[in-house]
């Protein structure tokens, strides 16, 4: 989430002005229709107080303030996004305050900035929502369901939502704080000089940032600290090797000891061994970037105990070695 601290020097609407700011403070055009839907999204504030008027006129000196999540706004539906609703088979634990959902490839955790889009948080909700309809036939509300972490849209696996907002707080602190454990499936490119072909067990650590142009896709890298990169940490152990569509592989099981964007996809690339499927760090073309979250452990946000959630592969692409591709 980027926030955006503007001033208009002439008297001008909300809606006028920010079509003309934003696509020199971002270095890319944003349409009229996207600067209205962020304004009535309640993500602009005009001296502090949030603005929901596109036609709002505003006075030359006064405050601007625009909250903006560049995924959202500039990465909306994609052609390939699935339909998906959440049934028994997709909940690998439940209990009264949390849930955990096996997440397919191709489905957005949650919404862009369009309602369109059908997402795995609203994917929850209606789940919840039937299943009390059917315990309260008069409810009419849709419960509660709160977004603890997120997952790339091509990446399936474990993820974790809460039904009561009392335990937000314990889950945020618990994935802030990194005594969530991670474990994540990668199928890696297997190159003679990756560090994977010498080594079966070893981490990487590096300062990591954003180094793409704002007019371009989102990638990130190696950035020093003073440019602003922050401390990252994977440890990596070879579980196998293989072949997929006759490209030699390995399978990498990735344990996270922080969470930055795109971790495992840079930290496997600088070794020389991009993910399958990740064209964007080198990995060759496939059907999805294959990376799964494998399992998820945590302690319980109302007993403490030690619980592991562990979601099975996808059977519908290789995540481990097989006797024929």
């Amino acid at each position: 989430m980027k926030t955006l601290l503007l001033k208009p020097q002439k008297n001008i609407s909300l809606n006028e002005y920010l079509r003309a700011e934003l696509p020199a403070v971002l270095s890319r055009d944003i349409s009229n229709s996207k600067v209205r839907r962020l304004i009535m999204a309640g993500m602009v504030r005009v001296n502090g107080v949030q603005c929901r008027n596109p036609s709002a006129k505003l006075r030359a000196g006064e405050s601007v303030t625009v909250l903006i999540d560049e995924e959202k706004v500039f990465y909306e539906k994609q052609p390939d996004d699935i339909a998906f609703d959440v049934t028994a088979r997709d909940v690998l634990y439940e209990d009264d305050v949390i849930l955990v959902v096996n997440k397919p490839a191709f489905f957005p955790v949650e919404a862009g900035m369009t309602g369109s889009r059908d997402n795995l948080h609203a994917a929850v909700v209606r789940y919840l929502f039937e299943k009390q309809k059917r315990e309260h036939p008069a409810m009419k509300n849709p419960p509660y369901a709160g977004i603890m972490h997120r997952l790339d849209r091509e990446t399936s696996g474990v993820i974790l939502f809460t039904k009561a907002r009392t335990v937000n707080a314990a889950c945020h602190d618990m994935f802030e704080n990194h005594t969530v454990q991670k474990c994540y499936r990668a199928v890696v490119m297997l190159q003679p000089h990756s560090r994977l072909a010498k080594e079966s067990a070893f981490s990487v650590e590096m300062y990591m940032g954003r180094i793409s142009p704002k007019s371009q896709a989102a990638k990130w890298g190696a950035l020093k600290e003073k440019d602003g990169g922050v401390y990252s940490k994977t440890d990596f152990s070879l579980a196998g090797t293989g072949r997929v569509d006759g490209k030699s592989v390995a399978f990498a099981d990735c344990l996270l000891h922080t969470g930055r964007t795109h971790q495992i996809r840079v930290h496997l690339a600088s070794v020389g061994s991009p993910i399958l499927g990740d064209v964007l760090y080198g990995g060759a073309p496939y059907k999805r970037i294959m990376l799964h979250a494998q399992s998820l452990s945590f302690p319980h946000p109302v007993t403490g105990e030690m619980m592991t959630v562990t979601a099975p592969f996808p059977t519908s692409v290789p995540f481990c070695p097989r006797e024929k591709n």
